[in-house]
């Protein structure tokens, strides 16, 4: 990998990060519409604008090379599910108080991957790999006694990014190619929602005000952007570095929670963060070793 391809990936993964890290005060604003109605909108405004931007750059020819691989469908489609099952759990938890759990989701999201490379890509872990991993549970299991149930909304929110980076991974598909093919693969399930609505005399796509209607078009373009810098910083960067720059999200979206929405934090789950903390430094350090070690 030569240093300009990196250097233009830790790029792509700083802008995505940052963005993502702001999303809560953003979609705050549409915490009166419900998260299905808003993941929805998403999903269309952000295929109606990578398609806009495919037609400008000319590039629907990679599209229909995608079409002609039915493995690469079949990859995308899974993505879809994954990062479609991620904005889902992500709008319920700004719209319902729980942003601190949704920034602890995010912080697991680097050790998923170190998981997830032992698991998938055969990948052995060091030491300092597996004492970071065991931190990690031992947060979760402080979460479960802590609560009495399984944290779900940071699990869930781990899990399904985690996964959905490691597919992007695989696939190689341009990012606002596969943006579009992935929101294209929503659509679907999204017009059924609407239809369902509609039964019951609720529009999905209209009779909003105009200011939640242009907040809804505009949760399309940055729904996009992020996902496009991400799926470019995926593509130039290996899985573990990927994972450590995550760590600008959550912490943007814990600092929001705590300091502007006031979101209660409780002792349990101080320790819960504290374990997460010390195991991603711990990872850390091994990823800088790692790094430092052909010089």
């Amino acid at each position: 990998m030569n240093a300009d391809r990196q250097l233009a990936g830790v790029g792509f993964g700083l802008l995505a990060y940052g963005m993502w890290g702001f999303f809560p005060l953003f979609f705050r604003q549409l915490s009166h519409v419900s998260p299905m109605d808003v993941l929805s909108n998403r999903a269309v405004w952000a295929c109606i604008f990578v398609g806009g931007l495919l037609t400008l750059r000319r590039q629907w020819g990679k599209v229909g090379a995608v079409f002609r691989t039915w493995r690469h469908l079949a990859m995308l489609t899974v993505a879809a599910l994954l990062i479609g099952s991620n904005w889902l759990v992500f709008l319920w938890a700004v719209a319902n108080q729980q942003v601190v759990a949704s920034s602890l989701g995010y912080f697991l999201t680097p050790l998923v991957n170190v998981l997830l490379g032992l698991v998938v890509l055969k990948e052995r872990l060091n030491r300092l790999e597996w004492i970071s991993v065991g931190l990690a549970l031992l947060a979760i299991a402080n979460e479960i006694i802590a609560l009495g149930s399984l944290p779900w909304v940071s699990l869930v929110l781990a899990g399904t990014f985690g996964t959905y980076g490691l597919v992007r991974k695989r696939l190689p598909v341009d990012s606002v190619s596969s943006l579009w093919l992935e929101t294209l693969a929503m659509l679907p399930v999204c017009a059924l929602y609407a239809w369902w609505q509609a039964q019951h005399g609720h529009a999905v796509f209209g009779g909003q005000d105009l200011r939640t209607t242009l907040l809804l078009i505009s949760a399309g373009v940055i729904t996009a952007l992020p996902l496009m810098a991400f799926a470019a910083a995926t593509q130039r960067l290996d899985l573990a570095t990927v994972g450590m720059l995550m760590y600008i999200n959550p912490t943007l979206q814990f600092l929001t929670a705590v300091w502007i929405f006031g979101e209660p934090l409780r002792a349990a789950q101080l320790v819960s963060f504290a374990l997460i903390w010390l195991g991603l430094l711990v990872y850390s350090w091994s990823a800088w070793g790692r790094y430092r070690a052909p010089a």
